[in-house]
């Protein structure tokens, strides 16, 4: 009699996909938080380490560059399965989010910098893979509803770290790797563990994918400097404004969580116009509101900033699909090409800003942003396609 009782318990899901579905967003956000606050306090962190803002944009690049092994972290997840890269990496970033504020030099804090970009890199392939096999259809939507947590955290976690720098020094930025501590249990609940890939698999036909993959990548670490130079620039121009800390991080917050609108309509919209309207037209609007950014003030910065992440992130989930699609037996690795393989390219690029505002100011740092959009537009001609939903 045990026996018949156990073996159903044994088998029964953690939760119902839908629960998994938020739980596994739950994580992103703390994940995302934990690892993205640092443009939030960046003006403290220059201030209290005695550097020059033209080191702005590689200690920018050296959160961020960490995020091009997320191919590599895609292709052993691929191998290995189930979902411990995943928590992992959850630990790594909370842990090195605790460690930012009690850096003494600038190695040292270069060193947890890396640190945390490492393990964001780890936390996102098998996610990213598990999230698409909860959501078996609806997956565009399955999708957003991940990428919104982590677009959240991304905005919300600058605000908190600026609050905690205010009220209590750098130090207090410890208290931001708490949530991601006490989210490993519930992201081993909520992850599905992955099947691994079989070691007689056909390998990568890369002569057939290698050019839908470039430009798809291209494409992709385009945004990500969009992305990256907008988050590196908006508090450190307002700063330079004097503007108080908090009030710069919350610029970040109204890109990145207004622009969640553009993570739930995107797939929608892709559907209904098709992939490539969507990417061209997005980009478009992304360099108007970029350029316009260099030379706005008042109401008119707070609008244009929303705008810009709408577009921005309506591109974010079909990009990921899109990868996935041309890697189909390669989910994470694909995964790992659009999102963490883009990112560190765009954060490489974003190493440049740091002596652009140094010479010429922020406006010149909006202008090139501007610039990488509308090639990005451009591109997307060339972008593969993904089917409309029927």
């Amino acid at each position: 009699m045990s026996s018949d009782t156990t073996a159903p318990m044994a088998a029964r899901p953690a939760a119902s996909p839908p629960l998994r579905l938020a739980g596994m967003s739950w994580s992103h956000f703390v994940n995302d938080g934990a690892a993205n606050f640092l443009p939030g306090v960046l003006p403290a962190i220059l201030i209290g380490l005695h550097l020059p803002v033209a080191l702005a944009g590689t200690l920018m690049a050296a959160l961020l560059v960490g995020q091009g092994l997320q191919p590599f972290v895609g292709l052993v997840g691929d191998r290995i399965g189930g979902r411990a890269l995943s928590l992992v990496g959850l630990v790594g970033s909370s842990l090195g989010a605790g460690l930012v504020g009690w850096v003494a030099s600038p190695a040292a804090l270069i060193a947890v910098l890396v640190l945390i970009g490492v393990s964001n890199a780890m936390f996102h392939p098998q996610a990213l893979a598990g999230v698409r096999r909860l959501a078996q259809t609806r997956q565009g939507l399955a999708m957003s509803v991940f990428l919104v947590g982590g677009e959240i955290g991304r905005g919300v976690w600058p605000v908190l770290a600026g609050l905690c720098v205010v009220w209590g020094g750098l130090h207090w930025l410890a208290l931001l790797a708490l949530p991601g501590f006490a989210s490993v249990f519930l992201l081993a609940r909520c992850a599905p563990a992955l099947p691994r890939c079989s070691l007689d698999a056909a390998p990568i036909a890369w002569r057939r994918h290698i050019g839908a993959l470039s430009r798809l990548v291209v494409f992709c670490a385009l945004r990500a400097f969009v992305i990256f130079a907008a988050v590196t620039l908006l508090p450190l121009m307002w700063s330079a404004n004097g503007g108080s800390l908090t009030a710069g991080a919350s610029l970040i917050t109204v890109l990145l969580v207004v622009g969640v609108i553009g993570n739930l309509s995107g797939g929608w919209l892709a559907d209904r116009l098709g992939s490539r309207v969507l990417l061209i037209g997005t980009m478009l609007v992304s360099a108007l509101c970029t350029a316009a950014l260099a030379f706005a003030g008042g109401l008119w910065l707070w609008g244009l900033t929303a705008m810009l992440g709408i577009a921005l992130f309506a591109t974010l989930p079909l990009t990921i699909l899109i990868a996935q699609d041309v890697l189909p037996e390669n989910r994470s690795f694909g995964s790992g090409l659009a999102l963490g393989l883009a990112n560190a390219l765009g954060a490489v690029a974003v190493i440049g800003l740091g002596p652009l505002i140094e010479a010429a100011g922020a406006s010149a740092g909006f202008l090139l942003a501007a610039g990488a959009a509308l090639a990005a537009a451009v591109l997307a001609v060339w972008v593969p396609r993904r089917a409309r939903a029927r």
